[in-house]
């Protein structure tokens, strides 16, 4: 185990309380919300994050598989006409294989760092 770090030197997650109050926490179920707050555990303040799928499902607990299944379930969600997340494949320079997804989380609805 690791010791704490400091904390001028670590990185917290803001919860909005209206997430809770407008319903949105409910409507998103368990799964959704415990991935989002692993994604956006990587995130900066403008919501972008590079979290690998094996990051996520460490994150999670779970699988590779079924982080992604999880990933994908969350990507498809709708709050309001509005994803939580999106995601966009970012190929390498060879354009042979994809780098990385860049996902973004939206800091207005759930979730933002301070």
């Amino acid at each position: 185990m690791t010791a704490p770090q400091s904390d001028s030197s670590r990185i917290f997650l803001r919860f909005y309380t209206d997430a809770v109050r407008s319903g949105l926490i409910a409507d998103l179920g368990a799964d959704r919300l415990q991935t989002l707050l692993v994604i956006a555990s990587y995130m900066d303040h403008t919501g972008r994050c590079y979290p690998t799928q094996w990051a996520i499902a460490e994150g999670l607990a779970v699988a590779r598989e079924t982080a992604n299944r999880r990933v994908k379930a969350l990507l498809s969600y709708r709050w309001r006409g509005e994803p939580l997340v999106t995601a966009e494949k970012q190929k390498r320079t060879d354009e042979q294989q994809w780098a990385n997804v860049v996902y973004t989380v939206r800091t207005d609805a759930v979730v933002s760092i301070f």
